[in-house]
């Protein structure tokens, strides 16, 4: 295998190109046969460039990678790497001041300070020194401009503006109209290389709120555990990349500013593009720009003892609130081994969520809740993982056991061959699927420059993998899965590990929203090619046709590749139906005359389709996909499973007790309480999201009564969309054959069943969860009907007050006070015209700020701040987002539907564009007054009452307690 692979490699190496493009004098690599024609620059400094041109749409998806990341964080300060992730949206020396030349010297100050704070013990001492630090930062936010990073993007159109920081890298995103690369380059060319720290303090306690969220996120811990049991002399395992709650409190600017100049070097750097533009004119641009960065002479090695081979199972613990769960892992080389397609090719026979080993002999013979398996790929090395969550009464050991028996099968050759085919077909599939994505094109960049990966290895991956053997799999499995593993048990309960942090005194800063830099102004007035926008005409963009029984088809031609999209879109959902989802689960277990579920699972698998039931509140989706050759087949099995699906009563027995401790395990999550608790408050005890089978009329529960809930399903009213690669006439004679409905559908009934409640007086809804965080929102609903008139002037407010990073809540609560890692606020638009419109806000925030955060909205939002600056900077972005946004492939189906169920016939992007240019701040202004101002809102709390101010949380109404089961309504 290994002298396989070396050919292979050195035949890649031998079809790169070093090729010169007409009108560029710069040389770049490709590959021949490269799905996605990329280029590969190297730019004199070291610096890469990766480029794969995509025209579907006039917008570019940028990433910027470094490779550094958490591993590469000096160990007395752990997560610096993400901390300085965020401190790059701070500014330079350009940008984020108004003089920086008076800045610096109180920057350097609080560097200073921070460095006595951190080595200080004393608690007096470090609360003085905190208010100097407060009292330093709150002078030098008077010349700093916050968020301008998010208003130069703004300005330029740019959209999914973010970062991530992980192991090895930190990756920085844009996703920018293809007018503005020139833009784009300046900014970030110059964000790279003077980079200042400022609002550090405020900055930090939104970190830190991300670290408050991660303590109650249990699968989280759960890496965290599994990495350090098998790295335990790799960085990998001895820190984490959030770091410790002592190293975030106590941070050093200085080692910040040793990490960016150490790491932060342009031969250590990838630009990774993909999109609509012209590669000779983009690496002219980004040379411009970028070319003069100064590479290292000495980039650092990252020096680490190699890990010892495992010799028995590790066992690690985890407590936590969520449900338990083990995990095992192993350890295997890294990304850029020779190994990483058989380690692939062994996960997706094992788990592929269709005919692997645990797909069909523990999840499809329902042995636990669910089980899966999959590599996680690192440059330095990789891990192999399996996770199990146990049934009622089923212990960890014992999930373990099942695990470790599908390893044994894999490793005594227990599976057809044929399932190695039909994954090398899937994952065929998938890359075709990759392929319509700028997102997941730069993405794969991203992950071959991070993980060292030759180009040529990447294209000919797939190639590699299908001449695996059997064989060669079962001697890898023997190989590399033994005993060397790590298991970690999570167990419910409280972790005692979690430190309590006090709230620190911050004055909120100055937000200077009115202020910009002659940077912003020169990005602002910089012409650019305007792109001029294009709307959907639902009549030309997409076709309409009959099927038998008058059934409605709408149709869009894939021009890109040879994949389906099939829907059968029933105008009945839960809200009429409350058996659909338990009847859509139960046919998951099922077969036919023919075909055992086994069978059934693993025909698909061969096909390289998918199929799946989702019912919804009000409509029910069925969604066959994949390749467009076996479309029939495809739509053959799903009609003859919905017609001749075989009762089987043990699996429905079996399945009653797996829904009833899923429902058990989902009431232990935070999020999944706070949803439920957003329900409540909209609706009261009955809403759509309790309309479910009660506990008794699951045990009650008959396979007959279920399928004839999915029977009735087929014979109810409802439109097939298809995107795909045939005519509309071929598609019309395919599913006319095969698709069963009787000559008559059933009519739907959409009456209403639930109604959101009026917020007649304000109060408090008060749900328990005990964690270092507390979930709020406030929702309000007048009754105001869906108005088309108001769509514009609403969409403006929502960009300016609560749309984003630059909006108006993002700047108070977050950038100005520090008080959450996010927070959000807008005015919901209904999505059907016997729906209203929602006004509502949430944050997250620690227990202790809890009251601040409610004062802090209330300012804001019934005494909203104006700024023409930022008013014209949310204008604008919404303006440029529209001249480059465009609906595409099976998007226009969603689009249609949406006008349909708001009684339009139109896309109304187009009024919103023409309407934005008109628009005034005072408008938005009078928008605000009419429509939220001094509004009566139900205010839901999800935290623990032992930490929480009640005396501050009473003064916005009456406090309803309310209990976990009075939320679910189970």
């Amino acid at each position: 295998m290994k002298k396989m692979f070396q050919t292979m490699w050195l035949l890649g190496v031998l079809v790169l190109i070093a090729a010169c493009g007409d009108h560029s004098r710069f040389k770049y690599e490709s590959v021949p046969g490269d799905p996605l024609n990329a280029r590969i620059y190297t730019l004199d400094n070291g610096l890469k460039v990766y480029m794969t041109v995509n025209k579907d749409q006039p917008r570019i998806q940028t990433y910027v990678a470094v490779r550094a990341g958490g591993k590469n964080d000096p160990a007395e300060t752990t997560g610096l790497a993400h901390y300085f992730e965020h401190l790059m949206f701070k500014g330079t020396d350009s940008f984020g001041t108004q003089n920086y030349e008076q800045e610096k010297p109180m920057l350097d100050r609080i560097e200073a300070l921070f460095e006595v704070y951190r080595k200080t013990t004393d608690e007096a001492q470090r609360t003085a020194l905190y208010r100097q630090i407060d009292s330093v930062s709150y002078e030098a936010s008077k010349i700093a401009i916050p968020n301008e990073y998010d208003k130069l993007m703004a300005a330029i159109g740019a959209t999914g503006t973010n970062a991530y920081t992980s192991y090895d890298q930190t990756v920085f995103e844009e996703d920018i109209p293809s007018n503005q690369v020139e833009n784009w380059a300046k900014i970030q060319a110059d964000r790279f290389q003077h980079p200042v720290i400022r609002g550090f303090h405020t900055e930090l306690e939104a970190v830190y709120e991300e670290k408050n969220m991660s303590l109650t996120k249990d699968n989280r811990k759960v890496i965290d555990q599994v990495m350090a049991g098998l790295f335990p002399h790799h960085p990998y395992g001895t820190q984490t990349i959030l770091g410790t709650q002592e190293n975030l409190k106590n941070p050093s600017i200085t080692n910040i500013k040793n990490f960016y100049t150490q790491w932060y070097v342009p031969n250590n750097i990838a630009v990774c593009l993909s999109g609509d533009f012209d590669p000779d004119v983009m690496i002219e641009t980004i040379n411009r720009y970028f070319g003069g960065m100064k590479p290292s002479q000495n980039l650092p090695e990252l020096n680490f003892q190699p890990e010892q081979p495992i010799t028995s199972p590790i066992v690690k613990e985890v407590v936590g609130p969520e449900a338990e769960n083990v995990t095992l892992a192993w350890r295997f080389p890294g990304a850029n081994s020779e190994d990483v397609e058989t380690l692939n090719l062994l996960a997706q026979v094992l788990y592929n969520g269709q005919a692997g080993l645990i797909d069909l002999d523990i999840n499809q013979q329902q042995k636990m809740l669910g089980a899966a398996a999959y590599p996680f790929l690192l440059a330095d090395y990789s891990v192999f993982l399996m996770e199990g969550t146990p049934k009622n009464g089923q212990t960890l050991e014992e999930v373990r056991t099942l695990l470790l028996e599908e390893i044994g099968k894999l490793k005594k050759g227990e599976f057809d061959e044929n399932l190695i085919a039909a994954t090398i077909n899937n994952n065929k599939r998938d890359r075709q699927k990759q392929l319509e994505s700028n997102d997941d094109r730069a993405t794969w960049f991203v992950e071959s420059f991070v993980n060292g990966t030759n180009w040529a290895d990447e294209v000919a991956s797939l190639d590699r993998m299908s001449k695996i053997t059997k064989q060669e799999l079962i001697d890898f499995a023997n190989t590399h899965l033994k005993d060397n593993y790590v298991v970690v048990n999570k167990r419910q309960g409280k972790d005692e590990s979690v430190k309590k942090m006090t709230k620190p005194a911050i004055t909120p800063i100055v937000t200077n929203r009115d202020k910009s830099s002659a940077f912003l102004r020169e990005i602002r007035t910089t012409p650019v090619k305007p792109i001029e926008p294009v709307f959907v005409d639902f009549s030309k963009d997409m076709a309409q046709g009959k099927l038998k029984s008058d059934i409605p088809l709408w149709y869009k031609k894939n021009p890109t590749n040879d994949l389906f999209s099939l829907t059968y879109a029933f105008e009945k959902g839960n809200n009429e139906d409350r058996y659909l989802s338990t009847a859509a689960g139960y046919l998951d277990y099922l077969g036919t005359s023919e075909l055992s579920p086994e069978q059934v699972k693993e025909e698909f698998y061969r096909l390289a389709c998918d199929f799946g039931i989702r019912p919804g509140a009000d409509r029910t989706y069925l969604t066959i996909s994949g390749l467009s050759e076996n479309m029939g087949e495809a739509i053959q099995l799903v009609e003859s499973l919905l017609a001749d699906a075989q009762p089987n009563p043990e699996v429905l027995e079996i399945m009653k007790g797996d829904i009833l401790e899923g429902r058990a395990n989902t009431k232990l999550n935070q999020e999944a309480n706070f949803r439920m608790l957003m329900q409540y408050g909209l609706y009261g005890p009955k809403s759509p999201a309790t309309n479910v089978l009660s506990a008794d009329e699951i045990q009650n529960l008959k396979s007959e009564e279920l399928l004839a809930h999915l029977r009735d399903l087929s014979k109810t009213e409802h439109t097939v969309l298809y995107y795909g690669p045939k005519t509309q006439e071929e598609v019309v004679a395919e599913v006319n054959r095969y698709h069963q409905v009787p000559e008559k559908l059933i009519a739907a009934d959409k009456a209403s069943l639930f109604k959101i409640r009026e917020t007649g007086e304000s109060k408090v809804l008060l749900a328990p969860y005990a964690a270092a965080q507390v979930y709020m929102a406030a929702i309000s609903n007048r009754g105001e009907k869906f108005d088309p008139n108001i769509y514009p002037v609403a969409t403006l407010y929502n960009e300016y007050f609560g749309g984003g990073m630059n909006s108006i809540v993002f700047q108070e609560l977050r950038e100005a006070r520090g008080l959450a890692y996010s927070a959000s606020a807008g005015l919901g638009e209904p999505s059907r015209l016997d729906k209203p419109y929602i006004y509502s806000t949430f944050i997250a925030t620690q227990n202790d700020k809890m009251g601040d955060a409610l004062t802090a909205f209330d300012e804001v939002i019934n005494h909203m701040p104006e700024s023409e600056a930022a008013f014209n900077l949310a204008k604008e972005a919404l303006i440029a987002r529209l001249r480059t946004d465009r609906i595409t492939g099976a998007g226009i189906f969603d689009a249609y539907q949406e006008a349909k169920d708001l009684g339009l016939d139109s896309d109304r992007r187009k009024m919103l564009f023409d309407d934005l240019q008109k628009l005034t701040l005072d408008q938005v202004k009078d928008f605000q007054e009419k429509w939220v101002k001094d509004r009566k809102y139900t205010y839901c709390v999800l935290g623990d009452e032992k930490e929480l101010d009640m005396k501050k949380l009473s003064s916005y109404g009456p406090v309803e307690r309310l209990t976990t089961e009075q939320i679910f309504g189970y």
